[in-house]
């Protein structure tokens, strides 16, 4: 089994949550921007992969790949450079960040829960088009 996608757009990721005090105990919630992005995330999954599901016992295999849009004030050199993938995107969110929301944002709608991910990769790049591809695979058993 496998699922593609694409979320158009920058990409994004995981917020820190904010927390307030609510009758003296501390109350976290996740902020908007990561809510709204996630909500697109999986409407993206679903539109896309006529939502599919792994099985609860399937060991997944997670790619991301994050592809940044063009700063304007760059030189045409470096902007080549950029296309080309000799210059990579170093700059926030972090890798981590980005696959964590979405592999938070697929939980329950693409597999039962992220703990299956038994394998994950995500690479950023520079484009022309801003986006993130997303493929999900079921992966065997392998020896380290």
């Amino acid at each position: 089994m496998r699922a593609n996608f694409c979320i158009l757009g920058e990409p994004q990721g995981k917020g820190r949550p904010r927390f307030s005090t609510v009758c003296g105990h501390a109350k976290p919630r996740t902020p908007e921007e990561t809510v709204l992005y996630e909500n697109l995330v999986k409407t993206e999954y679903r539109r896309q992969t006529h939502e599919l599901r792994f099985p609860d016992d399937a060991m997944l295999d997670v790619r991301v790949i994050a592809y940044y849009s063009i700063p304007r004030s760059v030189s045409k050199k470096k902007r080549q450079a950029m296309l080309d993938h000799k210059i990579r995107p170093t700059k926030k969110p972090d890798f981590d960040n980005i696959g964590k929301v979405i592999c938070d944002a697929l939980n329950k709608i693409a597999y039962r829960d992220d703990s299956q991910i038994v394998d994950a990769q995500v690479r950023k790049f520079y484009s022309d088009r801003p986006r993130v591809v997303v493929t999900i695979m079921e992966c065997g058993g392998a020896t380290p």
